[in-house]
């Protein structure tokens, strides 16, 4: 496991103090840095913080907040189905997917540029989360990354986490004029390609699991082919 003089932890955004924690990252980087977003209710919205559906995780190296993380839990279907998608692979049904599994969306991933780096800080997010979403009984991410973005999380979910592409789409939430890449996690063949790796990212992404959650994602059959990316659309 890679190494770091500070301690990192993470926590759960649940009230005022972990939302102006969540804010710092977010004003820095999709406010100022990237110009995405100019409104703190649309950085992190106050009404998160009462809503079930909704997780936000901070990850702070001594006390200062250096990245974020936010999934929600009730999928806007009917955003999703206004961007007007391009699918990238022949045969699969995205609007289907989304229909007939437990489905999160994962995104608001940001780290500060100096953090970039640590390994780590981007884990530890993606334990928190993914412990999170096992635990609730989801059984899927989707997210959109921007083309061509100098510091989108691109290599990270591919070749760490496994995410597939399935879908771009020119129009979405946030100000940013690239082209968005919709991608898909199954979260039981991401669980049995990385504990066949055996590497630190599973150990550290699965530590204090309950044998329950690891069985719930042995005993379930993944529902994206495993040959998704190689299925190009003619």
């Amino acid at each position: 496991m890679p190494s770091t003089k500070t301690e990192l932890r993470v926590i759960r955004v649940e009230d005022d103090d972990g939302r102006n924690l969540a804010l710092e990252v977010m004003r820095a980087i999709y406010r100022d840095e990237k110009q995405w977003i100019r409104q703190d209710d649309k950085l992190v919205s106050s009404a998160d913080l009462s809503d079930a559906g909704v997780s936000w995780f901070v990850v702070l190296t001594d006390s200062k907040p250096i990245g974020v993380l936010r999934v929600l839990y009730e999928v806007p279907l009917e955003e999703y189905r206004q961007y007007g998608f391009q699918m990238l692979s022949r045969g699969f049904d995205l609007e289907g997917f989304l229909r007939n599994n437990r489905i999160a969306e994962i995104g608001r991933f940001a780290v500060l540029p100096e953090f970039r780096r640590n390994l780590l800080a981007v884990v530890a997010l993606m334990r928190a989360a993914v412990a999170d979403t096992v635990q609730r009984g989801w059984t899927h991410y989707i997210t959109d990354i921007f083309e061509g973005e100098q510091h989108n999380p691109h290599g990270f979910h591919t070749r760490v986490m496994g995410f597939q592409e399935v879908a771009t789409h020119d129009v979405g939430e946030l100000n940013c004029p690239n082209r968005r890449i919709t991608m898909v996690l199954d979260l039981a063949q991401s669980y049995r390609r990385l504990r066949q790796q055996n590497n630190w990212i599973f150990r550290y992404l699965t530590e204090g699991w309950t044998p329950e959650q690891h069985q719930r994602l042995m005993d379930r059959a993944p529902a994206i082919p495993a040959d998704l990316a190689t299925r190009s659309a003619s």
